[in-house]
């Protein structure tokens, strides 16, 4: 007989109201920022705030992980100290954590999450964290499924994967190019996006290969065709990027992975979603009405296809179909998919330049635009805004209810009522009343009296009376009484709900590596002090502290631009026309030397001094 695996969706949250929406439409866990150290500097939020949070998400038996992700300065680390007893008083089921110094402090006995940031892509790396007590690892983005399933068998910890959202194009935390060209550090919260914009791509000789593109910008994760085999491989948290994005991608994504999964659910006994209750929509969740570069599985599957969004940064949204003709006011558009009135329209011109109209009427397959765009014939349509869509998602779209069952009894000296949930709370209350028979039958009314709970969290799954004659309770009595096993239920999911107590004890097993460049991203003595104690014979201090002189390796990529351009030694045996190195030359300027390190596929970006 197979083990069951609890299985987690995780859904980000930039506030409180990303949150409780996260977890109304199917979320088991929600992360989000703590009111600082989170690595998105623009996403943080009050103890109080997070503390609201708690209390919602416990009623499902949902978690709420909060971000500390950034490398700490010695000077932070009291602060940080203060911050993170604050957030367990507030409820928090554990930590995201980057920095190991954080590891040699007085911590409460909360979990702590190995967050992406720290590079978790080898078998060794993900058993050293386990070991050292972290009791859930985020691994890198870039791996495969036989990666993943090579690090599940050698560990015995939970894995976390990026199942949706926004890629970056370096490995998480092996990203130095914001603080290298304009101080700040992605490490720290505040990348600048220097893998969005446009570059040239020159060759040794300054022959220009490729002008004005986005050339490190990646399409969207989209892994929910995947979803099975990610499970199959070992993962057991299903995590949707997005702390910066807003309520309606969180609900519509959210609502599209719990979808998801449920399916799979109902396929395999052995997986089971790890949280309570279940979910019901207002809408069609549709992940391409959604913020998108376009979608990619990236590298789950190996070196396949094209990751890369080298026109623009931006959302392009769903594709529509072309434009057949102009005429006047109005262009006509071949395709299936209806335009609504309001919506936000956007192609690529002839230059590959991103260009956009709103619709101001729609007449069958007639778009009247506000202004009528520069748009050839056959030029390919896509709706980056659908304003009926939105507008669905503006109001409430999801309800998620926990089912109870409910037994209204007759005793001695009145009536008892019983009320069990899914997951075995119970809660039974006495009612004193002489009994009265009742004229006419009451058995469907008391039923549904009895089911009348509106905007409470349950829903009545099965009714049952046990009564010997036809008794009569008076309606204003029995809501009451319902409304008060109600009270006590909630109370009870929340007496009974358990956050796990971990409590982090020092370690002294050996680390993989015995020396850590400024790769290491330590900042603070205690993270060296920690890294020193487990077998690291040289600790360099991280790269914004030093920030070294002469080249540096700014970027590691698994994206790389000679695979893309079809010149790939290793995959498609092809020699490039143009003289190495290449050169990445920014619109300020800025000129950065690509290097290819064919034995571990990997591109590098190295700043010239």
């Amino acid at each position: 007989m197979k083990t069951v695996r609890k299985i987690e969706l995780l859904a980000p949250a930039k506030n409180l109201e990303c949150g409780i929406e996260a977890i109304r439409h199917g979320a088991d866990a929600v992360y989000i920022g703590a009111p600082k150290f989170g690595a998105r500097a623009a996403a943080g939020n009050s103890p109080e705030d997070i503390a609201e949070l708690v209390k919602f998400a416990h009623i499902y038996n949902a978690r709420i992980y909060v971000t500390v992700n950034t490398i700490l300065r010695d000077d932070e680390l009291a602060e940080t100290e203060r911050m993170i007893w604050e957030l367990y008083h507030a409820g928090v089921d554990a930590l995201i954590v980057q920095d190991m110094g954080l590891l040699r402090l007085n911590l409460p006995p909360i979990p702590l999450h190995a967050s992406t940031q720290m590079d978790n892509r080898t078998p060794e790396k993900v058993r050293f964290l386990a070991e050292a007590g972290f009791t859930q690892v985020v691994l890198a983005r870039e791996l495969s499924l036989a990666e993943i399933q090579r690090i599940h068998e050698a560990c015995d910890v939970p894995l976390e994967v990026f199942v949706h959202g926004a890629l970056c194009v370096s490995y998480s935390g092996q990203c130095y190019v914001s603080q290298a060209c304009y101080g700040r550090s992605a490490n720290r919260g505040e990348c600048a996006q220097f893998c969005r914009l446009a570059f040239n791509l020159e060759d040794a000789e300054g022959n220009t290969i490729v002008r004005n593109k986005h050339l490190l910008s990646l399409k969207d994760l989209n892994q929910s065709d995947n979803l099975e085999q990610l499970l199959d491989a070992g993962a057991t948290s299903l995590k949707i990027e997005g702390r910066l994005k807003d309520v309606s991608y969180v609900k519509n994504v959210t609502a599209y992975y719990r979808k998801k999964l449920d399916a799979v659910f109902k396929r395999r006994a052995e997986y089971v979603r790890s949280s309570s209750g279940s979910c019901k929509y207002d809408f069609m969740p549709q992940p391409e009405k959604s913020f998108s570069r376009g979608f990619t599985n990236y590298f789950l599957h190996g070196r396949e296809g094209d990751i890369s969004s080298m026109d623009t940064p931006k959302s392009l949204g769903e594709e529509m179909g072309t434009v057949k003709e102009l005429r006047g006011n109005y262009l006509t558009v071949a395709g299936v998919k209806s335009f609504n009135n309001g919506d936000g329209v956007c192609f690529l011109d002839e230059q590959g330049k991103l260009c956009g109209f709103r619709v101001n009427r729609v007449d069958g397959n007639k778009l009247f635009p506000q202004e009528m765009p520069k748009v050839k014939p056959r030029t390919v349509l896509y709706r980056n805004y659908d304003q009926e869509f939105e507008r669905q998602l503006s109001r409430p779209s999801a309800e998620r209810k926990i089912a109870v069952d409910i037994l209204l009894a007759e005793n001695n000296f009145g009536f008892t009522l019983e009320l069990r949930d899914e997951d075995d709370n119970a809660v039974t209350l006495m009612l004193q009343r002489d009994k009265e028979p009742a004229r006419t039958p009451q058995e469907e009314n008391l039923k549904n009296q009895l089911g009348k709970l509106g905007n409470t969290p349950f829903e009545p799954r099965a009714i049952q009376l046990d009564f010997s004659e036809n008794w009569f309770i008076p309606a204003s009595v029995l809501a009451d009484f319902r409304r008060l096993a109600v009270d006590k239920l909630l109370e009870a999911r929340r007496i009974n709900y358990r956050r796990p107590v971990i409590k982090i004890k020092p370690t002294h097993h050996l680390f993989p590596k015995q020396e850590l460049t400024y790769l290491g991203n330590v900042m603070n003595v205690e993270a060296a002090s920690f890294y020193k104690e487990h077998g690291v014979q040289a600790v360099q201090p991280a790269f914004e502290q030093q920030q070294p002189e002469g080249e540096t390796v700014v970027m590691f990529c698994k994206h790389c631009l000679r695979y893309k351009m079809g010149w790939c030694p290793t995959h498609q045996k092809v020699r490039s026309p143009y003289r190495e190195p290449y050169y990445l030359v920014a619109g300020d300027g800025k000129r950065f030397r690509l290097k290819f390190d064919c034995r571990k596929c990997e591109m590098l970006v190295i700043k010239e001094a």
